[in-house]
């Protein structure tokens, strides 16, 4: 009888041992790599409360743990899993996107937070200066 169709329940330590290091040896970094990052993205969405059922688990500090990580994991994937790097950059622009959309409700999702009165010569962007975005490091520039 062959380890693998043993329940775990019914092999030995060193049965359980040989099976763990099997799939050990199997498994690639890439893989793992790659899974974390879907894993973050996924986590993060659920994160914003937007989606339903999900509104109790709204956190804005773990969506921009997602989104950061993410963010510093793109070089990497780039380099090990190229044709990966164009779905990810979508789902993560799709986090970011939920993350504003979210940003703009009160807690537990209690409807959009009314704007702050603003002095139109306060926030006039001054030629060669960065957007509004992009200068508060949530706007995710290629390359940056």
């Amino acid at each position: 009888m062959a380890t693998e169709d043993l329940n775990p329940e019914q092999m030995s330590e060193e049965q359980l041992r040989a099976a763990y290091e099997a799939e050990i040896k199997r498994i690639r970094v890439e893989a793992v790599l790659l899974e974390n990052v879907v894993t973050l993205i996924n986590l993060g969405m659920r994160r914003t409360g937007l989606m339903a059922g999900t509104e109790d688990e709204r956190d804005p500090e773990q969506v921009t743990v997602a989104v950061d990580s993410v963010r510093a994991l793109l070089p990497m994937i780039e380099r090990i899993a190229p044709e990966q790097l164009q779905p990810i950059r979508e789902a993560l622009s799709q986090l970011q996107l939920a993350f504003v959309q979210s940003s703009g409700q009160g807690a537990a999702g209690a409807g959009p937070a009314a704007p702050a009165a603003v002095d139109a010569s306060d926030t006039a962007p001054k030629p060669g200066d960065p957007g509004p975005a992009q200068s508060s490091g949530r706007l995710w520039v290629p390359g940056q």
